[in-house]
């Protein structure tokens, strides 16, 4: 029997929120501007009349949402959040608990689109997978044995923030070797731009008059799919460092499936492909970690923030009922 849920995305430009089932059928979905300089107080109201807006006259069993920054999952509390000024240690849960006198459960946004996609998406059938966004920045979610991972604290599966380079700090640069630091777009573009500066060749050179700093993530991509090898060379580079991510995911995690999502994946995939599972075969102890693996593009687009808070009190239900 199915339940009616309540979904909510909680991000630095926008809240969002959604009615559905347990079965991930969105029934009504609303949105507003978050506001987020007006402080936790204006945007808890803001969540407020979302959810009683997305809601109607339906009775809802729970509340799931998802937020920026790190989160304590077990006990509902938004311990920092990027882009919302204010938000430290602010007890979520127990003031919508109050509000709703229903389950509240928060999670943390990039974890919470892993399990919307393991739950309704790419990874549905898989029993242990990975989901990784690359785009702003990079992120994810691990599920093991079909749960979430957490971690102690609930911080676990903080993808983007492994470091997979010393290079620039043993050099005196101060550049962070970390995964996102290096494959996520603007980065990627910061580190064409560095190339371009230091005399590379490339078409956007022409596009921006000369204005290296011009340079985009966009433009890369524009240039990529006319054949520019500079813009193809930088994306072959991306799938290095991204081969060499997902290798250390697969020595630690050993999933069967790994499912990417994320703006930089959507349109510029094509040309990290190869360099990715090149690197990921030469990089793996043994052709065991990756010779049934699946690596698999995300299904479920702009939803999948509104479905991972769906998903998140769908589990939580379950979980609680046996």
């Amino acid at each position: 029997m199915t339940q009616k849920l309540l979904g909510v995305d909680l991000g630095g430009t926008q809240i969002r929120a959604t009615l559905a089932n347990s079965d991930g059928v969105m029934q009504s979905r609303v949105a507003t501007l978050t506001l987020a300089d007006e402080g936790p107080t204006a945007v808890i109201e803001r969540i407020v009349t979302q959810i009683e807006a997305a809601r109607g006259d339906q009775h809802i069993a729970a509340i799931g949402l998802g937020a920026p920054g790190p989160i304590d999952p077990y006990n509902g509390v938004v311990i920092v959040a990027p882009n919302l000024p204010g938000w430290h240690n602010i007890e979520l849960r127990q003031i919508l608990s109050r509000r709703f006198g229903v389950p509240v459960y928060i999670g943390n946004d990039a974890n919470l689109a892993g399990l919307a996609e393991f739950r309704f998406g790419a990874g549905r059938g898989s029993n242990h997978m990975i989901y990784i966004t690359v785009s702003t920045g990079i992120g994810g979610g691990v599920i093991i044995n079909r749960r979430l991972l957490l971690g102690s604290r609930g911080m676990a599966a903080e993808i983007g923030h492994v470091t997979i380079d010393l290079t620039g700090e043993l050099e005196g640069r101060c550049e962070i070797g970390t995964l996102e630091g290096l494959a996520s777009g603007p980065n990627l573009a910061k580190r064409a731009r560095r190339a371009l500066a230091n005399g590379a060749k490339s078409a956007v050179l022409e596009w921006v008059h000369g204005d290296i700093e011009a340079v985009s993530p966009r433009l890369l991509q524009e240039a990529a799919e006319q054949g520019d090898e500079f813009a193809l060379d930088q994306y072959a580079l991306t799938g290095r460092y991204l081969g060499v991510g997902i290798t250390n995911l697969l020595h630690t995690f050993n999933p069967q499936r790994i499912v990417i999502g994320g703006s930089v994946w959507l349109y510029a995939g094509r040309y990290i492909e190869a360099t990715m599972w090149e690197t990921i075969r030469q990089r793996a102890q043994s052709p065991d970690f990756w010779n049934q693996l699946e690596i698999v593009s995300a299904a479920l687009g702009d939803d999948v923030g509104l479905l991972g808070a769906v998903a998140l009190a769908a589990d939580e239900l379950e979980r609680a009922h046996g």
